[in-house]
């Protein structure tokens, strides 16, 4: 484990190789599961003001849960999610040849809104858990996953450089700069230095 600031950083991140690829998985972590992405309280505002952009590229069922539900509701233990269709998929997944893709970031690229999509989901596999003293960065293991992980082997990328923009977008440059100093240098692992 590495720790830099206030994160405790898993190894995974440096060890496991990993690069999605959506031809073989179709987008499957947007579609199982038992509760929606997390989604900061922040990220809650950022979905309601440009709702109307979104709509453009979500499903009729998707439209409807929004509809009904709002851009969020909790999971088991009380936390801000997206919500679902019929407790599987997203609300804010469309298909496209049978691929999975997010609304939101359609909407985002198309220049449409400003919010690229919840930074959880920017993250996955990477999971975020906050703890009164520290923030846990972990791999999520996932079968959905195998050939992300066949992928990142083939290609020789660590998770780390993998997720390198949704890891600064979380945590800023300055904080990935010391996780690469401290995985390419072999610091010390306690302090991260």
């Amino acid at each position: 484990m590495l720790v830099i600031d206030d994160t405790i950083v898993s190894d995974d991140l440096a060890e496991v190789k990993f690069v999605c690829n959506l031809k073989k998985c179709k987008g499957a972590c947007c579609i199982e599961g038992d509760a929606g992405a997390p989604l900061l309280e922040e990220e809650i505002a950022e979905l309601e003001d440009g709702i109307d952009e979104i709509k453009v590229y979500m499903t009729e069922k998707g439209i409807r849960v929004i509809e009904e539900m709002g851009v969020f509701e909790y999971d088991m233990f009380g936390e801000f999610v997206t919500p679902l269709i019929n407790g599987r998929e997203c609300a804010f997944v469309n298909f496209t040849d049978g691929i999975a893709w997010c609304a939101v970031e359609k909407a985002f690229e198309e220049g449409k809104i400003k919010f690229r999509k919840p930074v959880s989901c920017h993250l996955y596999p990477v999971r975020i858990t906050i703890n009164k003293t520290h923030v846990a960065v972990n791999y999520h293991q996932w079968d959905i996953c195998r050939y992300a992980l066949v992928q990142g082997k083939r290609e020789n990328v660590p998770l780390y450089r993998f997720l390198k923009e949704p890891l600064i977008r979380r945590f800023g440059k300055a904080w990935y700069e010391k996780l690469e100093k401290a995985i390419a240098g072999g610091k010390d692992k306690e302090t991260g230095i």
